[in-house]
């Protein structure tokens, strides 16, 4: 008996032994595939790229991802990429290389692309993705921070719009799949958390509870222009992600009516108008008498707000042609204008908020700090003095947002228990704080 059982234990040790020698022998006969390019169109230069990588074991990955791509399909090669064009920007030409052929780059400047998408680059170049670099050093905040939060906390997001832009924070190396683009996967990196939780207000509302439900049994290469055909094709996406409402037919401009801010020019609202300016005078873009400051140049160069009714309307038909594809264009039109008031209301609340903390300043319980707007300055974000103007900072940066975008997402929880419910738990914190910095300067100034 127990010689029977050491013959069945050596019997499985063996077919053990020949599994992993023939797992070994198919996974030696890939890594050979990969290193020769069998079946593909390869210039001379990625072959010889293709082999450095494989003897020095470096980025096998990579070399994985890209021959699985159309690139690679298309005999699109290494050197098309990492070589920069002479067009590309000082920035990516003085970037170092570890690569034994210098003129390499690890970073790709997105006229490289544009050899052959100058469609989308062009597109991309008039959007809000371009000026992201822009943007995140124009805020003030951003030049207290040490370089490596803000090169990998804000920048990690911002990159996008760096030297011509990046095209691979949305289709991602060496895939560079449009369809994985397509996913609002793709967006949640940095439309999530504290500012601009979109992906959670996305994914928990019906739209994304629907996505979730059902979006691997849909082809993602089919092209947005072919979503909501005609046709019963079950495999289309039958609800909207972020790439079909906010890059119409594939439009890499990727603009909204209301901008980051949610703020626009040109307000009709006479009482609007009025909060409007409050809380432009908070953002510094006009001083205390109205006329426009050196900061607003910046907001405008970086597209986070609008300058014009003409150019809030025109994104604002672009988003109704977009929900019109499912719903009727009445039901729409009137869903985004309630929206729009609940920009306004939240505009109430923090343009009160903002008053109340001003008048600290100009009556001197508040000293000014140096350096600053003659207003308060909410685009100094966290890098302020006194908890009064923390609690102001998350009212505006968080809270707001949450208030505003959760109604254009069609999150009811993030609308109103996210955001508004906290707009007015700030504002009677801010009261209260504002009370008691008042009675103790009356105390003060009694001895």
């Amino acid at each position: 008996m127990r010689g029977l059982w050491l013959s069945a234990k050596v019997g499985m040790v063996s077919v053990v032994v020949v599994w992993l020698i023939l797992v070994l022998a198919l996974g030696q006969r890939a890594v050979s595939t990969l290193q020769v390019g069998v079946g593909l169109n390869l210039s001379e230069e990625t072959k010889k790229c293709i082999e450095c990588h494989q003897k020095g074991k470096v980025a096998f990955v990579a070399l994985r991802d890209w021959q699985r791509s159309k690139h690679a399909q298309a005999g699109v090669g290494c050197e098309a990429c990492h070589i920069p064009v002479a067009e590309a920007s000082k920035a990516v030409e003085d970037i170092t290389t570890a690569c034994a052929e210098k003129q390499v780059r690890r970073s790709v400047s997105a006229l490289n692309c544009a050899e052959c998408h100058q469609v989308q680059f062009r597109q991309f170049s008039e959007g809000k993705h371009a000026l992201a670099w822009i943007a995140m050093n124009a805020i003030p905040m951003t030049a207290k921070l040490p370089k490596e939060i803000a090169e990998r906390g804000c920048g990690g997001c911002h990159n996008i719009g760096r030297d011509e832009g990046k095209c691979d924070s949305c289709h991602t190396r060496h895939l560079f799949s449009t369809a994985e683009a397509r996913r609002a996967e793709a967006c949640q990196t940095c439309h999530m958390g504290f500012d601009h939780p979109q992906w959670e207000m996305y994914s928990t509302s019906k739209h994304g509870t629907i996505y979730l439900t059902q979006g691997n049994q849909w082809d993602w290469s089919q092209r947005l222009k072919q979503w909501f055909a005609d046709t019963p094709n079950p495999q289309i996406p039958r609800v909207p992600t972020c790439a079909f409402c906010h890059m119409p037919d594939g439009d890499h401009a990727v603009k909204t009516a209301w901008g980051f801010l949610a703020v626009r020019l040109g307000e009709k609202d006479k009482e609007w108008e009025r909060l409007r300016n409050i809380i432009f005078r908070g953002l510094g873009v006009i001083d205390e008498k109205g006329n426009l400051t050196e900061r607003f140049k910046v907001v405008a160069v970086g597209k986070v707000a609008r300058l014009s009714a003409e150019e809030w309307q025109q994104e604002r038909e672009k988003m109704l042609q977009r929900c019109a594809n499912c719903h009727s264009r009445n039901f729409a039109r009137k869903t985004l204008e309630q929206a729009d008031r609940i920009v306004k209301e939240s505009d109430r609340l923090l343009a009160e908020a903002i008053q109340i903390v001003e008048n600290l300043y100009k009556d001197g319980i508040l000293p000014r700090p140096k350096g600053r707007p003659p207003t308060i300055d909410l685009l100094q974000f966290y890098e302020v003095e006194n908890p009064i103007e923390q609690r102001l900072y998350t009212m505006f940066l968080s809270h707001r947002m949450k208030t505003y975008q959760g109604a254009f997402h069609l999150n009811p929880d993030y609308l109103h228990w996210y955001g508004w419910a906290e707009m007015r738990k700030d504002l009677a914190e801010i009261k209260a704080e504002a009370r008691r910095l008042r009675q103790e300067y009356k105390q003060l100034k009694r001895h």
